[in-house]
Order: C-alpha cells, then sequence, then structure tokens
C-alpha cells in the first residue's frame, strides 16, 4: 500500500509541472497568433487536459466495465464544476467572460441534459454516441470560426511571450505528455488503492478514477488562477465538461455500446445541477466570488461522502 501511495503523491507533482508548461505554451500562442486565451483554453488546453478521460474509457469499456466508463465522464464532469472551479475561485474571484453564459454554458448545459435523457435506463448506444461525436466537431468548427473572425478576449493582465512559437509548441507538447502520463500514473495507483478498500466499479469511476483523470484539468486551472488568468481557468472547465460529454463519452460509445445499472439518478442529478447552478453564479457580476467557490467545493465534498458512506 505505500508505493502505490507514494507514486499518487510523486504523480501530483508531475501533473503540476505538466499544467506549467501547458499554460505557459498555449497562453504566448494565443498572443502570438491574436487568438484569445478564452478560446484557447476551450479547444486546445481542454482537449489536452480532457486526454486522459478519454483513454480511461474507451479502455474501460472495451474490457467491459461500463460502470467505470461512464462513471469517469460524470464524476469527472462533477469534479470539474464543484471542486476545480471552487478551489479556483477560492484562490482568485474568477472573472466571467460573457461569451461563456451567451454561448458556451447553454451548450454544457444542453449536452448535460440530453445525456440525462438518453441515458435515463442505464445505457448509451452507438447512435448516441455518433451525435454527440458530431456535436464535439461542431462545436470545435465554431470555435475554430470564432478566432478565425478576430473574436479576441482582453486578458486581465498582459500575457508574456516566450522567444519563439517553436518553444510555444515545445511547452504545450512537454506539458501535454506530462499531464497524460502523470494522470495514467495516478489513476493505476489510485485504483489499486480503492480495490484493497473494498470499492464498486461505480463508486471508483465517480471518485478515485474521475479525480485522477480530472488532475490535469486542476493543476492547468489553479495555476491559471494564481496566475490570474481566469480565463483559461474558467474555459477549461468548461471545454474539458462538453469534450467529456460530446467527445469521450460520444467516442466511447460509438467503438463499443455502454450498459450499466450502477448509476443512478442521483448521480445524474448532481451533474446537471451543479451545472444548472454555475449558470447564475456566472451571471452574478460575471465573476465566481470566493464565497461561490465554498458553497461549489461543499457540494463536491458532500456528494463524495454520500459515495462513499
Amino acid at each position: 500500500m505505500l508505493i502505490p501511495v507514494l507514486l499518487v503523491l510523486a504523480s501530483l507533482v508531475v501533473l503540476y509541472f505538466g499544467a506549467d508548461f501547458l499554460v505557459k505554451g498555449s497562453s504566448s500562442l494565443a498572443v502570438r497568433f491574436g487568438i484569445s486565451p478564452l478560446v484557447v483554453g476551450l479547444t486546445v488546453v481542454a482537449f489536452g487536459t480532457s486526454a486522459p478521460e478519454l483513454l480511461v474509457s474507451v479502455q474501460s469499456a472495451l474490457v467491459g466495465n461500463s460502470g467505470i466508463a461512464v462513471g469517469n465522464v460524470m464524476g469527472s464532469n462533477i469534479f470539474n464544476v464543484c471542486a476545480i472551479l471552487g478551489i479556483s475561485a477560492m484562490i482568485y474571484p474568477l472573472r466571467v467572460n460573457p461569451q461563456l453564459v451567451r454561448f458556451d454554458m447553454p451548450v454544457m448545459l444542453v449536452a448535460t441534459l440530453l445525456f440525462v435523457l438518453i441515458f435515463h435506463d442505464g445505457s448509451f448506444g452507438r447512435w448516441a454516441g455518433i451525435l454527440f461525436f458530431v456535436g464535439i466537431c461542431a462545436y470545435m468548427i465554431y470555435c475554430v470560426y470564432k478566432a478565425k473572425r478576430g473574436e479576441v478576449t482582453e486578458g486581465e493582465e498582459e500575457i508574456k511571450v516566450t522567444k519563439s512559437w517553436i518553444l510555444d509548441v515545445v511547452f504545450v507538447i512537454i506539458g501535454l505528455g506530462l499531464l497524460v502520463w502523470g494522470s495514467d500514473l495516478l489513476v493505476n495507483n489510485a485504483v489499486s488503492i480503492a480495490k484493497a478498500l473494498g470499492w464498486s466499479e461505480a463508486v471508483i469511476g465517480l471518485t478515485i478514477v474521475a479525480a485522477g483523470t480530472s488532475m490535469p484539468e486542476l493543476a492547468t486551472s489553479v495555476v491559471a488562477a494564481m496566475k490570474k488568468r481566469t480565463d483559461i481557468a474558467i474555459g477549461n472547465v468548461v471545454g474539458s465538461n462538453i469534450f467529456n460529454l460530446l467527445a469521450v463519452l460520444g467516442l466511447t460509445a460509438t467503438i463499443t455500446p455502454v450498459e450499466t445499472n450502477q448509476i443512478n439518478w442521483l448521480d445524474m442529478g448532481v451533474m446537471f445541477g451543479s451545472s444548472l447552478i454555475l449558470l447564475p453564479f456566472m451571471r452574478t457580476g460575471f465573476k465566481i466570488g470566493r464565497g461561490e467557490g465554498v458553497v461549489l467545493f461543499i457540494i463536491y465534498v458532500a456528494y463524495t461522502v454520500y459515495l462513499l458512506v
């Protein structure tokens, strides 16, 4: 048990440096090519940090562990909204760009509600997967279209550009590599610890695996919040949640339909409810304050205690 615990701690260090490289490289690229940090957070950063969810869900579904495959996506989205945004807002109040409220948040809410309606009987078929995957393709095309139109958002502070775009790319690649490696190290050892404690497949997916694969998002958003780059901190979470549902779950179900009876209405209610409550938080002064961050974090703690007890 000692070795897995030490490896979990080591993986957190790897994730921190991976997030730091990724934020530094992507922020510099955003300024260099005239693309806003918000768009970068919604695309490159969000997709890169969601790679562990994609890998874990596809592998889990292929070997018949649908509970982990679906629980990973649902748990990750709950963790992203409640734990990551909660912690980030407690570190530094997060300014919300109106674009998130007008378009990206509604996309996340619609995708979440659509998943709940389709998955109400515990199954998510191949056609549903194809529909979701087409959805993420359309979302990506729209994000690129906005970027090409020059819809640039001013950050809260001047972002320093590195000496060369090649160095930016190197930072991004190294960052993504460290994030994927660190997540894999964390999940493998965390699951070993969880199984030793006798937890079920669904609980493992909703807690340990979900939190483990969301560590890149946590590290990236916390680092961005510490550097007061809140466009990336929030955009990373919203983009990751959209990606988790439409791309991760969509691609997983397209490859092999998922079916499990271990996910209940409460789990789906917490996922949709936490996303829904985020909207009025964002609209209040277009800022997620420290008090609202505390509320979000308490929701996550309460839900986790419920699962474990």
